[in-house]
């Protein structure tokens, strides 16, 4: 019996050490990344690619070439190195959830914004909130930029901890790496605006179609952890009036669980964007919630992860 339990988690300590991992380092600046080398490419792309005629099609081919030629790679990778030695395969696998993970380097950088305007005042609050958000946040009240660092945590949530914990456990390194070049194409191209209006539509549609499943699964297990049902009544009731067609459900997920009001209308490059709002409270958000708010979601990663290793232990996920 422990031998058969011993043998089912040895495929799980990849995901299991780059959780670790990320608890204990998050993202540090220093070091190489894949994600900055994701970037680079699709600029240079970009650049080459975003003019003239078919834009569309241009920036699909651009889109598909490189979230092929990552997947194929590291495939290519992970099988020789699984080959190579176990600990090599073990080595590959736990870089590959580490620098897919964004959970602690989240919170933290939410836990920068509430300290920010807690000690340093509101002007300086709207300035750190303006490196993790992409609305204008000149004229934003303290209670906007509280309820900004909520929503984005939330959203961040389901991109950034639930969807890539998704895609490895079912296609290991080379999905998981794969989701964040699509989600590296959609937080770079995928915009509404004169430039990327049609160069990033099929990167922006791509990134919807991997996040529907996750988006409402982070939902779930957001009311799961907080053992709160009227996190699922908000998800239920607001997750479809969001814009995106995603980012709606952990949003309301937590909007229920702080029973509070996130939402309406906010300022993006200068021009009023309308959105509904998620609840009917509009209670001060006070500078302590945040510490739940995280608690939230190391709980979610956790039972995600949990989750994971679970299904891989009964032999219904075999993780490679």
């Amino acid at each position: 019996m422990h031998s058969y339990i011993g043998e089912s988690i040895l495929p799980c300590l990849p995901l299991l050490l780059g959780y670790l991992l990320d608890l204990l380092l998050g993202d540090p600046r220093r070091l190489p990344h894949p994600i900055r080398w994701f970037g680079n490419s699709i600029s240079l792309g970009e650049k080459l690619l975003n003019r003239g005629r078919a834009r569309f099609l241009k920036g699909a081919l651009l889109t598909t070439g490189l979230v092929a030629l990552v997947f194929i790679s590291l495939a290519f990778a992970e099988k020789w190195m699984n080959q190579l030695h176990p600990l090599a395969g073990i080595l590959l696998g736990t870089l590959g959830v580490f620098y897919g993970l964004a959970n602690k380097s989240l919170i933290q950088e939410g836990k920068a914004v509430f300290d920010t305007l807690d000690q340093q005042g509101l002007e300086a609050g709207r300035k750190r909130l303006a490196w993790i958000v992409g609305r204008d946040t000149g004229q934003l009240s303290p209670q906007q930029v509280r309820v900004a660092v909520f929503e984005t945590m939330s959203e961040n949530l389901s991109d950034g901890v639930v969807a890539p914990l998704f895609f490895y456990a079912l296609f290991g390194v080379p999905g998981i790496m794969a989701y964040k070049m699509v989600n590296t194409l959609d937080s770079m191209i995928g915009y509404r605006n004169d430039r990327y209006e049609q160069f990033g539509k099929f990167a922006a549609r791509l990134d919807d179609l991997l996040n529907f499943v996750p988006a409402r699964l982070t939902a779930l297990l957001m009311a799961l952890v907080s053992f709160n049902g009227r996190a699922l009544c908000f998800v239920y009731k607001y997750g479809r009036q969001h814009k995106s067609p995603n980012a709606g459900y952990p949003e309301a997920a937590l909007a229920g669980i702080l029973n509070c009001r996130f939402g309406g209308p906010n300022k993006y490059h200068g021009v009023w964007v309308p959105k509904p709002y998620i609840g009917q409270q509009e209670r001060p958000i006070s500078h302590h919630e945040f510490g739940r708010v995280a608690v939230i979601n190391h709980l979610t990663t956790a039972l995600m992860v949990g989750f994971i290793v679970g299904l891989c232990i009964i032999g219904t996920l075999p993780l490679i």
